[in-house]
């Protein structure tokens, strides 16, 4: 038994996915919420979680928190769609 599973209930992982499902942006409501940082930082921060609780790369983990911090102080925003 590897750490990660040691350390995350199979309801904890449940949890974390289907928040995970519920705050990542997709096709139907990407142009709504794109451009909003509370949304965007919670996006990447709830896939930093989900990587910890997978055991997942620390170097990716960071990364997400990284960028997450960025959006909640406004220092990076959505280039825009180029297509459109």
């Amino acid at each position: 038994m590897n750490r990660s599973q040691t350390l995350w209930t199979d309801k904890s992982k449940s949890l974390i996915k289907e928040l995970h499902s519920e705050l990542c942006l997709n096709n139907k409501n990407w142009h709504l919420l794109r451009k909003n940082p509370d949304r965007r930082a919670a996006e990447l921060l709830i896939s930093a979680i989900s990587q910890i609780s997978q055991g997942g790369n620390k170097n990716d983990v960071i990364s997400l928190m990284e960028q997450a911090i960025k959006w909640i102080k406004n220092e990076v925003q959505d280039p825009g769609c180029g297509s459109h």
